[in-house]
């Protein structure tokens, strides 16, 4: 009962923090300044009604919920691999050779999940859809977990100035903690059932940390110009550039 509670709580703060989120970005007038942070919150809380609804349309066991559960996870993951995307660009505002080549990295980086994702058609010929959401979205999750620890190098590499990228990027951090500490529970504890019915409320624990960073970030830190100091040790961001 008491984990059910935290969970329905976790949940619920969950809902009314990104609602907030939303109405605050366009109240402000931040929408297009905060576009990234914008467009994932927005998809976050799409993707989030839309499971409640065909939950308590349809039930938990049915087939139409299943459906919009990976459906929701597949667009989630893609518009976590855009807002990483979003991030370097907004890292690398001011150095357009250097951005060129991150974005080069970046389209190869999302191309060659898709072929590895793809490789399941070919192994599995039963729930195609499912198959290939489930590996699709674990490898391109794990990707943005890997590009978004490199942003965060990079970050520190330039020395940069803009104190509010570097709580966004945090912030996403925070919320990569979730599931792949879930996971690693599950694997060490050989799917215990405390083990699954600890990992969801610890993944909205996460995102809900996330959302209050991201919270403070937007209403307490102002956006402040990309640039490159002429540190001692700018060595990502020499080798990215050359």
């Amino acid at each position: 009962m008491d984990s059910n509670l935290a969970s329905y709580l976790l949940q619920y703060a969950g809902y009314l923090l990104e609602g907030s989120l939303v109405c605050y970005l366009v109240w402000s007038s931040q929408w297009k300044r905060q576009r990234a942070t914008a467009f994932y919150v927005s998809c976050l809380l799409v993707a989030e009604l839309s499971r409640v609804y065909a939950l308590q349309r349809f039930g938990l066991r049915s087939t139409q919920y299943l459906t919009v559960y990976w459906t929701t996870d597949f667009l989630l993951v893609i518009s976590l691999f855009i807002l990483v995307c979003l991030f370097f660009r907004r890292a690398c505002s001011h150095e357009e050779k250097m951005w060129r080549f991150v974005r080069l990295l970046l389209v190869f980086v999302g191309v060659l999940v898709v072929g590895i994702s793809g490789l399941t058609f070919s192994h599995n010929y039963n729930h195609l859809f499912l198959r290939f959401v489930t590996e699709f979205n674990q490898n391109l999750y794990f990707t943005c977990l890997v590009l978004n620890t490199l942003l965060y190098l990079l970050l520190q590499q330039i020395e940069s100035t803009d104190e509010q990228l570097g709580l966004l990027v945090c912030g996403v951090g925070i919320q990569f903690a979730g599931p792949a500490a879930t996971l690693a529970l599950l694997h060490l504890t050989d799917h215990e059932h405390f083990a699954q019915s600890l990992g969801p409320s610890f993944i909205r624990l996460c995102t809900l940390a996330m959302l209050l960073v991201w919270a403070y970030a937007i209403t307490r830190i102002k956006e402040s110009p990309i640039q490159v100091s002429g540190g001692k040790n700018p060595v990502l961001a020499e080798v990215i550039a050359d």
